[in-house]
């Protein structure tokens, strides 16, 4: 409205003539009943609530004892319906409600004294209110004749649950609105009375009496409109279904539109009934499913396309809810993202369009100065649609044609003149509308392309193009292209995937072609095409958003093993839409509470949350691989985020085990996870398995007993495979006495045998070592061994034979019989590295107990030069070499070649051999 108007009168007789002005419904309304008049002059001032709705009604009532036709039964509503003593006294009494609501609401609205959500909630609570103590009463009425409504066993009453659709169950109702109701019950069975009637007629009739008393025009008036067409089959359906043939109706015969118009669904009546969540449940795989749903876009797209030539055809352009740039658009606009996005984000799972849209700024899938706008524009165009509808209680969006009406309407908007209304209201849908097209307009296609790739194209045709696109290999990337479309694959999708995937490929072809190895890139993408291909929202996904695929393709152009990451989880294709949040350095703390919050959303589903954590490591994995990709992060800073993630993870991993154990001794365990090898010395890679032992700290009879089930857990959620992918490889063999050992030990049992048991090579092990997960106190007495363990004086010549000795079962165990150098295995590689860094802790620890410090390899050759233990030339030189090699096997690993291997001399390894003489051979 605009604000920029002199101030609303203050007096009531100067409120009532601007009502009076605006609103001839309200006019004709207070002359038919005076008395009206003295009731709004004495509440006018107060919000109009649930609570004085609930008042007015008992104060209609013409008795204040209860009725035998409406007492007892288990639905009752605040008590109001024992007051009437028949049906059609509680007919004029809720229509005497809708008159006081009206005329008050209109009055407080147009004189600035109720913003929209006072009227929306006000109205939303009116239809509550009327169908609750309806349903009340005519429930009590018919199981006085016939019974209780009751399951198949006889041993639980049946309810009827009424669900608002549309902007009642958004809690959006506007002034003159019908309302949207659909009619459930949770199981068939028959009444317990001695005229037995089907739970499945006693409802019908109970919907059937329900909608007369609340729909049908009396002297009175009426109350809302019903109207029941959104229910199961529409108009042709039964008009009541039990939960079991909704479902099934769902499942089988569902509806795209449907969808959307579940979004907002709501049981309205009864109040706190105890099958509400169940029937949530049963309908939240319908409207939000598991995986992100892009084929939302073109179905919405196609539906608004529907209504938009309704539109024309009928000529209601000026219709400001269907119109260009309408009511309808702003909603169309949040409910896509919540279509696509509310099966993996419970936080978009909201029913209110505003609140749709803050939620979608908060998570930045709308730019805030975007929904801003659309907000601001919601306002205007539900003030304006509630104006209209004042005029004469008509249930119109259309702009008024009579020179009266606008005067009218600018009037009650605040505006001098009809002119001047318009020029905002075009604002406002022009911003609409273009933003309606940012989200929905059908992406623009090449006839060039099209006139390319088509059903039979010839080998010669596909030769001609790649070549003139500068594809080196064009033959065998023609011959590819022709084995997808020959392919089972290809011919066994659904018209629409098909015709999506004959779209993209050209794109794909044109992107290829720009990369420094096309025909490499080309085949990559077909791969990951082909394994995508049979879940048509990835399809869609591409093909609505051109941005996505230009990243992809350079992202699997430089990285085989990222075409295969993404083929493995096409989910995360998602995660290539904002360039700014695909290349932002990990917040851990925000993505723990993020995770946390995501866990508790799906509490009680426990394969639900273990889906959680896997596609939590996929996203964030997937973020620093883009990273990686485009050069943002130093190898070294990759490890650590790597680590920290996996660290997250066995965090999460370990609360939800011990909260899902059978058996637990305690609240929280005195248990903890111990990282060896890449991860305990954070040099974690993509694909790094993680070396783990369990400790605890327990003197409880079944904590042995507890801890190894929990070690279990543990390893199993880690390991194992399911649809969602796998989290980690999990190796347990470092724990004491290695594969027979327990699976679990006592930090007591833990130092003793490290102290006296075990070899030298599990030392090795130990000084890449470190607290994980779990109880930080157990935590520290790892480290507090481990010092004491690696801090123990030791004969040097022994020491080095051992070394040794162990250093050749592992060259034995890696044999190299070709013309390359093993980046990692061979002599002068990346295993003779950190053998002599092992050396150097064990064997000068004693003496330097900062060599005990889990800083990493590169840190500690620094560190052991500057004690004097190597010279320092070559402790540089030899930390230069392990990043060379380190990145080498990195770059190696992204392109999916295994084992690493290079020419012998492009990776200079002298420092190394000089240091392993120094340590081994000159001593």
């Amino acid at each position: 409205m605009n604000t920029a108007m002199d101030s609303q009168p203050t007096t009531f007789d100067g409120l009532l003539q601007k009502m009076q002005r605006c609103s001839r419904y309200a006019k004709h309304v207070l002359e038919a009943d005076p008395s009206l008049l003295n009731w709004l002059q004495e509440n006018y001032t107060t919000p109009c609530d649930r609570a004085e709705m609930l008042a007015l009604l008992q104060q209609s009532s013409p008795s204040p004892q209860p009725s035998p036709a409406c007492e007892g039964g288990s639905n009752r509503v605040a008590n109001a319906t024992d007051s009437f003593d028949s049906e059609a006294g509680l007919a004029r009494a809720v229509r005497k409600l809708r008159k006081q609501v009206m005329v008050k609401l209109i009055l407080r609205d147009l004189n600035g004294l109720a913003g929209l959500n006072e009227v929306m909630q006000a109205m939303t609570a009116l239809a509550e209110v009327c169908v609750q103590q309806a349903q009340a009463c005519l429930m009590q009425s018919l199981q006085a004749q016939f019974g209780t409504p009751l399951d198949e066993t006889g041993a639980t009453p049946q309810p009827l649950l009424v669900i608002g659709m549309g902007k009642l169950g958004g809690g959006e109702l506007n002034v003159s609105s019908d309302i949207d109701l659909i009619f459930v019950y949770p199981e068939d069975g028959e009444t317990d009375g001695s005229r037995k009637l089907s739970n499945h007629e006693f409802f019908t009739r109970l919907g059937r009496r329900l909608i007369n008393l609340i729909n049908e025009p009396t002297s009175d008036g009426y109350v809302f409109r019903v109207d029941m067409r959104l229910r199961p089959y529409g108009d042709s359906g039964p008009l009541v279904m039990s939960f079991a043939a909704l479902e099934e109706y769902l499942v089988s015969q569902g509806r795209e539109w449907e969808r959307y118009a579940w979004i907002k669904a709501r049981v309205i009546s009864p109040a706190d009934c105890p099958h509400t969540a169940e029937l949530m449940r049963l309908a939240q795989p319908f409207v939000f499913r598991k995986y992100l749903d892009f084929g939302a876009i073109d179905s919405m797209r196609k539906l608004h396309a529907q209504i938009r030539q309704e539109v024309q055809r009928r000529d209601r352009l000026n219709n400001i809810k269907l119109g260009p740039g309408g009511i309808r658009e702003i909603e169309f606009a949040a409910q896509v993202f919540q279509l696509i996005r509310g099966g993996r984000d419970a936080q978009l799972r909201i029913r209110p369009t505003q609140a749709a849209l803050q939620q979608l700024a908060k998570n930045g899938q709308l730019p805030a100065p975007v929904v801003a706008d659309l907000d601001a524009a919601y306002v205007f165009l539900r003030n304006l649609e509630h104006r209209l509808q004042y005029l004469d209680d008509q249930q119109t969006q259309e702009l008024p044609e009579k020179p009266e009406d606008r005067e009218i309407i600018a009037d009650a908007m605040g505006y001098a003149d009809y002119a001047t209304l318009l020029d905002d209201l075009n604002r406002h849908r022009a911003l609409v509308n273009q933003q309606f097209e940012q989200i929905f307009g059908a992406p623009e296609e090449g006839q060039d392309d099209e006139q390319f790739w088509h059903e039979g194209v010839s080998a010669e045709a596909l030769l001609a193009r790649l070549e003139k696109l500068g594809y080196r290999a064009a033959n065998d990337s023609a011959q590819r292209l022709l084995q997808l479309q020959a392919g089972n694959r290809y011919r066994q999708l659904p018209e629409l995937s098909r015709q999506r995937l004959d779209k993209l490929i050209p794109q794909f072809i044109g992107l290829c072609a720009q990369q420094a190895n096309p025909d490499e890139t080309l085949s990559r993408l077909l791969a990951l095409l082909e394994g995508i291909s049979r879940r048509a929202s990835y399809l869609a996904f591409l093909a609505e958003y051109p941005q996505a695929m230009q990243r992809l393709t350079r992202m699997v152009a430089a990285s085989s093993w990222a075409g295969e990451y993404m083929t493995q989880h096409p989910a995360l294709l998602d995660e290539l839409l904002d360039a700014r949040e695909m290349y932002q350095p990990p917040q851990w703390q925000q993505i723990d509470r993020n995770l946390q919050g995501r866990l508790d959303d799906c509490a009680g589903d426990a394969e639900r949350q273990l889906d959680v954590l896997r596609l939590v490591q996929q996203e964030q994995t997937f973020q620093l691989l883009a990273m990686d990709l485009q050069g943002l992060l130093p190898l070294e800073k990759l490890s650590d985020h790597l680590s920290d993630l996996a660290d997250l993870l066995l965090r999460h991993v370990l609360k939800l085990s011990w909260a899902t154990a059978r058996k637990r001794h305690r609240d929280e365990p005195r248990f903890a996870i111990i990282a060896y090898g890449k991860l305990g010395g954070k040099e974690l890679s993509y694909a790094s398995d993680l070396d783990l032992i369990f400790l605890y700290d327990d003197d409880h009879t079944d904590a042995q007993e507890n801890y190894a089930r929990l070690g279990q857990r543990i390893n199993t959620i880690l390991s194992s495979y399911t649809s969602s992918g796998r989290l980690y490889e999990t190796d347990l063999r470092l724990r004491p006495n290695g594969a027979s050992g327990l699976l679990v030990s006592s930090i007591t049992a833990f130092a003793e045998y490290q102290q006296q048991q075990a070899w030298v090579w599990e030392h090795q092990a130990l000084t890449r070592a470190r607290f994980s997960a779990g109880d930080a106190e157990i935590g520290a007495a790892f480290e507090n061994i481990r010092q004491q363990v690696l801090c123990q004086p030791r004969d040097l010549a022994t020491l080095r034979k051992e070394i040794l000795a162990m250093r050749q079962k592992m060259l034995d165990g890696h044999p190299n019989n070709t013309n390359l150098f093993d980046i990692k295995h061979d002599r002068g590689g990346m295993v003779d590295i950190e053998f002599m860094v092992q050396y150097l802790v064990l064997a000068y620890a004693h003496q330097h107990p900062q060599l005990t410090g889990n800083i990493g390899n590169l840190a500690l050759l620094k560190l052991a030069g500057e004690l004097g233990l190597i010279p320092v030339e070559l402790a540089e030189q030899t930390r230069t070499l392990y990043r060379t090699l380190r990145q080498a096997q990195h770059r190696i690993r992204l392109n999916s070649q295994l084992p690493c291997r290079v020419e012998y001399g492009q990776i200079e390894v002298t420092a190394c051999r000089k240091l392993w003489d120094v340590l081994f051979e000159n001593t």
